[in-house]
């Protein structure tokens, strides 16, 4: 038998503002695969953060392992799959595209790589039906990714200098189901033209560095004005944290976490001083991390 392996997968923050379902980036919390290859299939969350989700083929991740096996038209080999996660469930940080990347990937490394990455990315981004978490949880990094009947398509950048990022988690879930059920069916043209040139704004700021500019690139009318009843004190730091050192504020994904840019060069306490009164406001807890960008993606090793 093979030996065993562990691949590990970064949570991720998509839309960043106006790049719905388009841009993300990776942030290094990961959720983490043992594999083992054996005679039978044991599935095993590990952890208090996975406890009463599936230990068996029911299981996300190996689900998602076997759409590897399908794609590449051949059977999965039966393994001992142990699953650890660092990343908060249904808050907004990719937590299921984390899950379902590294199954792929998992799966892949399991039957030999079939795939290439390109492929592996297709397989990710047609099961969650876009490809703003999955790219970056693949790649690293800040990635802009396309799906569409032809394919998927992406672009990788690595950070700008001096970038990183503050991630406000409020302590209650919010599931992705509830909070795209929020979102109007038609938008109008003049929110349609601010989506699109504010996120390809966004793009180049990022692409070039010009951290002056994401205050300005990082607004939206698509999609956070809809979902902020859902998340107390939203509206209050998509307006007012760049007052507070912020070089931009997004809602994370879904949410209800909450992104801000910071310079690294700067401190950052007048900002987690906001935010902090902001929950207070809303009688909510949860936590603040400084974070990097992580640049990695999904790495495998053997153990």
């Amino acid at each position: 038998m093979p030996a065993a392996f562990e691949v590990r997968s970064p949570a991720s923050s998509a839309n960043l503002g106006p790049g719905f379902d388009s841009l993300g980036l990776s942030v290094p919390l990961y959720t983490t695969l043992r594999v083992t290859p054996q005679t039978r299939t044991e599935v095993v969350p590990l952890g208090p953060d996975l406890e009463g989700t599936p230990a068996d083929e029911s299981n996300y991740v190996y689900r998602a392992m076997l759409l590897t096996a399908k794609r590449a038209g051949m059977t999965l080999p039966p393994a001992r799959v142990e699953i650890e996660t660092e990343v908060p469930l249904a808050r907004g940080l990719g937590s299921s595209a984390a899950a379902l990347v590294a199954g792929i990937v998992a799966a892949n490394e399991l039957l030999g790589r079939p795939l290439d990455d390109a492929t592996l990315l297709d397989v990710a981004a047609r099961e969650e039906g876009h490809a703003d978490n999955v790219a970056p949880a693949l790649y690293g990094g800040i990635v802009v990714a396309t799906l569409d009947k032809l394919g998927t398509h992406h672009i990788r950048l690595d950070p700008p200098a001096h970038l990183g990022v503050t991630v406000l988690i409020p302590d209650f879930e919010l599931s992705t189901a509830k909070a795209r059920a929020v979102l109007p069916n038609e938008y109008s043209r003049a929110d349609a033209v601010h989506a699109l040139s504010h996120s390809a704004l966004l793009a180049a700021a990022l692409a070039t560095g010009r951290l002056d500019l994401l205050q300005h690139a990082m607004q939206d009318y698509i999609h956070q004005i809809w979902r902020a009843p859902l998340v107390p004190g939203l509206s209050d730091i998509l307006e007012e944290a760049h007052k507070h050192g912020a070089l931009g504020a997004a809602l994370s994904g879904a949410g209800p976490t909450v992104l801000c840019f910071h310079d690294t060069r700067h401190e950052t306490h007048p900002l987690h001083a906001f935010l902090s009164s902001v929950m207070k406001r809303n009688g909510l807890e949860g936590q603040i991390l400084d974070l990097p960008i992580d640049t990695q993606g999904t790495l495998i090793r053997t153990l």
